[in-house]
């Protein structure tokens, strides 16, 4: 199972943009990506939303156990 920074970064070089360019798409701040790049833990949820939007994807509660399985 990948995490959200290997997410977002490998899903940002497939489209071939860099953070800045990234960023200024998604209406986040260019520190929101680094953060989530970077695996940083204290997020602002909705930003990291905004971010996730631009693949079609958003945060949601799961079940540990749903993971497992």
């Amino acid at each position: 199972m990948r995490n959200l920074a290997t997410f977002v970064k490998e899903r940002r070089k497939e489209v071939n943009l860099t953070q800045e360019e990234f960023a200024e798409r998604a209406g986040v701040a260019l520190t929101v990506v680094r953060k989530i790049e970077q695996g940083k833990t204290n997020l602002n949820m909705d930003k990291v939303n905004l971010v996730l939007q631009m693949f079609g994807h958003e945060l949601a509660p799961v079940r540990t156990k749903d993971l497992n399985e």
